[in-house]
C-alpha cells in the first residue's frame, strides 16, 4: 500500500500587537520518493510581488530578427540530425520542427519546435501545435532508440520563459535519450521496480487509484489521461497527468499525445489565472523492455519573468532539499479543477488581459 503521510503542527508567536498566534505548517511525505515538503499556510496571505495580474511581454518579444528558432533563421541559425539518425536532417511535422540541441546535456538532445511564433503567452498556443510538437519528440525518441538500444533514459521536458529556466523566449521543448540517467529516472525506476516486486502491480496506477478514491485532489480527464493536483508537492501549484496501463512510447497512440497536449493547455490556463506566466514540464521515460512504469507528466509554476519579482525557490530548497509551498494540494485541485471541466473559464481571473 503506497502511504499518503501527512502531519500538522504550529509554530507559536507573538505578533507586533501583541496578540499569541499560532502558525500551522504541514509536512507530507511524497508516497512515491520519500522526499518530505512543507506546506506554510500562513504565507499564503502574502502578497506575492507581480502575481496581481499577468505581466506585460518581455521587452524583447519582438525580436524576431536574432532569434535562431524563427523561421527565416531557422534553415542557417540551427544545426542538424547525425544522417545515420536522421537523413532529411530535422524532423517535421506539422508546424513542428526538430532538431539537434545546440549545446546538448545528454548522448541523444534535441529542441522540437510549437511552430513561428516567438512570444506565445502561457495557455494561449493551439492543441494541435502541442500536439504536433509531441509527436516529433516521440518519433526522434523511436528513432534513437532503434538506433541505440542502451540509450533508454529518455525526458521530454519544457522551460517556459526565462523564469523557468528557458534561454530563448521561442517556445519549445527539449528531448534528450542517454545510456546514464539523471537522479529521479533513478530514483524512479527504482521506486517502481520495488512496487512492483513487492505488489504485482504497477505504482502510477496504484497511485492513481487511491487518489480517485479520495477524490479531493483529482482534476478531470482528458482522453486517457488522468489529471491530479500532486500530494506531497516539489513545486508549486504541481500538477500530474498519469497515463494508466501504458508503459513505452511504442504502445502510444496519436491520440494519446493529443490529450495530452490538451491537459498541459488545460494546466497552463489555470496558471494563467493565477497570474503566473512561466511553467517547467518533465516527461520521464525509460525504454528498457521493463513494463512497470507508467507514462506520468509533472508540471509545476514558476515566478514570472517580470522585474523586482521573488524567485519562487529559495535557501529551505536549495540548501534543505524541502519545498516550501504555500497552498495545499486540495486547494490547487478546487482552483484547477474547473479547467478540465469548463473550457469557458481560461479567459477569465488574473490572466485575463
Amino acid at each position: 500500500m503506497l502511504a499518503f503521510k501527512q502531519e500538522r503542527f504550529h509554530s507559536r508567536i507573538v505578533l507586533p500587537t501583541g496578540e499569541v498566534s499560532d502558525r500551522v505548517i504541514e509536512v507530507r511525505t511524497h508516497p512515491i520518493t520519500g522526499r518530505t515538503c512543507r506546506i506554510t499556510y500562513s504565507r499564503g496571505a502574502e502578497r506575492e510581488p507581480g502575481a496581481g495580474a499577468l505581466p506585460a511581454p518581455p521587452p524583447f518579444a519582438a525580436d524576431r530578427g536574432t532569434c535562431p528558432f524563427c523561421r527565416a533563421q531557422l534553415g542557417t541559425q540551427t544545426p542538424r540530425l547525425d544522417p545515420a539518425l536522421a537523413p532529411e536532417g530535422r524532423l517535421v511535422r506539422g508546424d513542428s520542427t526538430l532538431f539537434p540541441n545546440l549545446y546538448p546535456y545528454g548522448r541523444y538532445s534535441a529542441v522540437s519546435l510549437f511552430g513561428d511564433g516567438h512570444f506565445v503567452e502561457i495557455g494561449t498556443d493551439r492543441p494541435e501545435a502541442y500536439a504536433d510538437s509531441f509527436l516529433n519528440c516521440r518519433d526522434y525518441l523511436l528513432r534513437v532508440l532503434a538506433r541505440d538500444p542502451g540509450a533508454v533514459w529518455m525526458a521530454i521536458t519544457q522551460n517556459h520563459l526565462p523564469s523557468a529556466g528557458g534561454s530563448l523566449l521561442h517556445p519549445h521543448l527539449q528531448v534528450q535519450a542517454d545510456r546514464l540517467p539523471a537522479n529521479f529516472q533513478r530514483c524512479l525506476r527504482e521506486a517502481s521496480a520495488r512496487h512492483h516486486r513487492r505488489s504485482g502491480t504497477r505504482l502510477f496506477a496504484d497511485y492513481l487509484r487511491a487518489e480517485q478514491q479520495a477524490g479531493a485532489r483529482c482534476l478531470g480527464a482528458t482522453g486517457a489521461w488522468q489529471w491530479l493536483a500532486a500530494f506531497a508537492p516539489e513545486g508549486f501549484f504541481e500538477i500530474w497527468g498519469i497515463l494508466p496501463g501504458v508503459t513505452s512510447l511504442s504502445r502510444t497512440t496519436e491520440e494519446h499525445w493529443r490529450a495530452l497536449a490538451q491537459g498541459v493547455l488545460n494546466t497552463q490556463k489555470f496558471y494563467r489565472s493565477l497570474g503566473r506566466n512561466g511553467y517547467n514540464l518533465g516527461l520521464l521515460l525509460l525504454e528498457d523492455g521493463s513494463d512497470h512504469q507508467e507514462l506520468r507528466v509533472v508540471l509545476t509554476v514558476r515566478s514570472n519573468h517580470a522585474p523586482w519579482v521573488r524567485s519562487d525557490f529559495t535557501g529551505f530548497e536549495v540548501m534543505l532539499g524541502d519545498m516550501a509551498t504555500f497552498a495545499a494540494p486540495e486547494q490547487t485541485a478546487a482552483l484547477a479543477r474547473p479547467f478540465w471541466q469548463d473550457r469557458g473559464v481560461e479567459g477569465s481571473g488574473a490572466g485575463g488581459r
